[in-house]
């Protein structure tokens, strides 16, 4: 062999790579031991985060909305005095009304009254009473002067006060029934204040 040059190795020879340099430090001997358990174990977390992230941000289905106040689910109206009504002191005048329910849960009419001291109200059917939805109810009020003093000579809008109650709510609500119940009762009124102060 002549030459000058690096010495090569030759057949079935292989070279020998320094092992890597053994951690220092009783944490990093630690970490060295447990290295795969660490890997795991913050895959596994990572993935739980991942997964919780996902339950907690899923579309959630929109509550239903409440049921409507009682109020504003029914329509009470002024049909007709009743048929035959004397409209005198002692009797009444007794007129019928419809309580249609146009949506939501039953509504439970649980009093009827009015304002004026002077008359007395009354129910057929008496309160408290119960309309379904999607239904309607016809109900007969008798009204009794009791002291035409106190009564009114030409109310010019008179209501009804009702006291209403449903799943949601109980409500006290006034109904102006219109001109024509305005009409009628003024002339009623004034026949039975006319014969009682004969």
């Amino acid at each position: 062999m002549s030459g000058i040059g690096p010495v090569e190795p030759g057949e079935d020879t292989r070279v020998q790579e320094a092992p890597p340099p053994r951690p220092r430090g009783r944490l990093a001997l630690i970490h060295e031991r447990h290295r795969r358990t660490v890997l795991v174990s913050t895959a596994a977390l990572a993935v739980l985060a991942g997964g919780g992230y996902l339950w907690a941000s899923r579309p959630h289905p929109s509550p239903a909305p409440p049921p409507p106040y009682p109020s504003q689910a029914i329509d009470l109206v002024y049909v007709a005095p009743v048929t035959g009504s004397p409209g005198t002191a002692a009797d009444g005048f007794s007129f019928t009304v419809l309580l249609s329910v146009r949506w939501g849960p039953p509504v439970t009419v649980t009093r009827l009254t009015q304002p004026y001291d002077g008359l007395s109200v009354s129910s057929s059917p008496a309160a408290p009473f119960q309309t379904k939805s999607h239904s309607a109810r016809k109900i007969i009020v008798t009204l009794r002067v009791t002291e035409c003093e106190k009564a009114p000579r030409n109310p010019g809008l008179p209501f009804l006060d009702v006291t209403l109650r449903n799943a949601r709510a109980i409500e006290a609500h006034s109904f102006i029934l219109g001109t024509r119940y305005a009409q009628d009762l003024s002339r009623i009124l004034e026949v039975a204040c006319s014969n009682d102060s004969k």
